[in-house]
């Protein structure tokens, strides 16, 4: 592929469509994920948070399209899975044939680095959120606490799925919680010929993508609920 084609070609998506609610996500770039009511709109959620996931990526070392974004038709949707009720939930739950792709040496040390730039995203808004966060409409949400506490234990969820079991850290720990993202970390940036890294469990892929995921919907969570309501 020359550099004038890689530079202008679509970015593929994947869409899981529940019954209720779809998912979108760019299958070269783990964490950038969003949902709608109905295709079109999870596309346009997608689009719409191009700058907040290039952050990301510049954050990662990784070079992000300076296309992206805008109305989405720069989208490709390559690959299109029928949801669940956790996709209704709010899940992208669904491992997909795209997931199971080999994954070479190159590719394992980018998703890694997207990663470990998705905690460092949390971390930073963490560290500049008041603990009381702006409530929703209805007056739900989580505060600050409860959400960090809330993906570190489905973090230790994730981690079984990878083949890694430890209890969930607390939360002020910050040697132990650095040790087990380091854990996590090693087992992304294996390669992989596509296959669960454990029986039952997930691709790599696919933990790369639902990890980054939950810490970015937290993190730009946070970071919304976090100012004055306009």
């Amino acid at each position: 592929m020359s550099s004038t084609s890689a530079r202008t070609r679509s970015i593929p998506v994947g869409v899981e469509s529940g019954a209720k609610r779809v998912f979108a996500w760019a299958t070269e770039w783990p964490g950038w994920a969003r949902s709608g009511k109905t295709e079109e709109q999870a596309l346009d959620a997608l689009a719409s948070y191009a700058p907040r996931y290039a952050a990301v990526a510049k954050q990662a070392g990784v070079r992000f399209p300076a296309r992206a974004g805008g109305s989405g038709r720069d989208f490709e949707v390559v690959e299109r899975v029928k949801g669940s009720g956790a996709t209704d939930f709010g899940i992208p739950h669904e491992v997909v044939e795209a997931d199971a792709e080999p994954l070479r040496k190159p590719e394992a040390e980018r998703q890694a680095k997207l990663v470990a730039a998705s905690w460092e995203a949390l971390d930073r808004v963490v560290a500049g959120a008041p603990a009381e966060l702006r409530k929703g409409p209805r007056g739900g949400g989580r505060d600050r606490d409860k959400i960090v506490d809330h993906v570190l234990g489905a973090e230790s969820s994730y981690a079984r799925q990878l083949g890694i079991k430890h209890p969930q850290p607390d939360a002020g720990d910050a040697k132990v919680i650095a040790a087990h993202r380091e854990e996590l970390l090693e087992a992304l940036r294996t390669p992989s010929d596509g296959s669960p890294v454990v029986p039952k469990g997930w691709p790599s892929r696919y933990g790369a993508r639902r990890i980054a995921w939950h810490v970015l919907d937290h993190a730009w969570e946070i970071e919304d609920r976090s100012e004055p309501a306009g």
